[in-house]
């Protein structure tokens, strides 16, 4: 963006932070006016669509650090006093010098255009570049206006962009290919890895706002989020799943199917006496990562019967009597009272 459009822009009021506002409070508020007047919500609204990019530029300026400090520092000048007055003859408007306080207070010269179509008004670069250090007189072709803050000399690269997307369990854990809606009404198709986790940031390079003429764009930071699976679950590259067993197979050892993600099945052993929570290491079946790929987790839960035969609880019962003499709360205890 051009410096002299900041004097105009209060980026604060467009998001509606405090000029004092942190990048967490800036973020927030970015976040909420981007889903309110997202394109996507209001379709043909223009001045929705408007308002969005409006939100989209003044998040691009606050949230990076070194363009918030050049912008607070031009609205400052803005807010202290710039300003041209009538003239005498011919109406060429005259220029108060309030940029005296950078100087020392000691009423700082300005200098002007010397030719063209603007000759006699002020020069905006040449007059930045006097107060932020540049070379004085450098114009248009020369020192960046703002090099005193340490900006990089010449075309500015566009803005970052942030961006959204959802994903569901299963095409987060293979990869998937989206469509985004840009600002502007574009589109944008791109492949999401697989093995993407809920919260992590994908980088497009060249897909965020445009930059200034010979400059490149900036980038399209977007977010994933992931949808729960109604049965797998994801610890690092490792798939998780919760494997119900009867309390026979439990006490006297059993083969039982598995449910994979791919939809198969693949056999496990239960061992005799697995009690609840124990877990069953498939190996290869979970996530495909940089490192390789993960495991499939089975957590054995184990089933009490909710009804019984006769016979059943005949020999649940003559179980109970064969164990007696067997506390299995009595290490619980002696630990508690340690």
């Amino acid at each position: 963006m051009a410096s002299q459009d900041w004097f105009e822009k209060d980026f604060y009021a467009i998001l509606g932070v405090p000029q004092d506002a942190d990048d967490a409070a800036i973020k927030k508020a970015y976040r909420k006016l981007a889903r309110q007047y997202h394109p996507d919500k209001n379709p043909g609204d223009a001045a929705a669509e408007q308002r969005f990019k409006d939100v989209g530029e003044a998040h691009a300026v606050l949230a990076d650090k070194k363009q918030r400090q050049e912008y607070d520092a031009v609205r400052s000048m803005a807010h202290g006093g710039a300003r041209f007055r009538a003239g005498g003859p011919g109406g060429n408007g005259g220029f108060e010098d309030v940029f005296s306080a950078f100087g020392g207070g000691g009423g700082q010269r300005v200098r002007f255009s010397q030719g063209g179509a603007g000759a006699g008004q002020p020069d905006l670069d040449d007059l930045l570049a006097q107060m932020f250090g540049g070379t004085a007189g450098a114009g248009r072709g020369g020192a960046d206006p703002f090099s005193g803050f340490g900006a990089p000399r010449g075309p500015r690269k566009g803005a970052d962009v942030q961006a959204r997307t959802s994903l569901a369990f299963r095409d987060a854990v293979r990869g998937a290919t989206v469509t985004l809606t840009t600002a502007e009404g574009g589109r944008i198709t791109t492949k999401i890895p697989a093995g993407v986790k809920d919260g992590q940031k994908i980088r497009l390079r060249g897909k965020g706002a445009e930059g200034d003429p010979g400059a490149g764009r900036g980038d399209l930071i977007l977010t994933v989020s992931v949808e729960k699976h109604p049965v797998f679950g994801r610890d690092g590259d490792d798939l998780t799943v919760d494997l119900p067993v009867t309390f026979a197979e439990a006490a006297l050892g059993a083969t039982v199917r598995v449910p994979t993600l791919d939809g198969s099945a693949v056999r496990v052993k239960v061992a005799p006496g697995t009690p609840s929570g124990r877990v069953l290491r498939v190996k290869g079946r979970g996530v495909a990562g940089r490192h390789g790929t993960g495991d499939l987790l089975a957590r054995v839960q184990v089933v009490v019967p909710q009804r019984l035969t006769d016979a059943a609880r005949a020999a649940i019962e003559a179980l109970h009597a064969e164990e007696a003499d067997l506390d299995p709360r009595a290490a619980l205890f002696e630990r508690a009272e340690s």
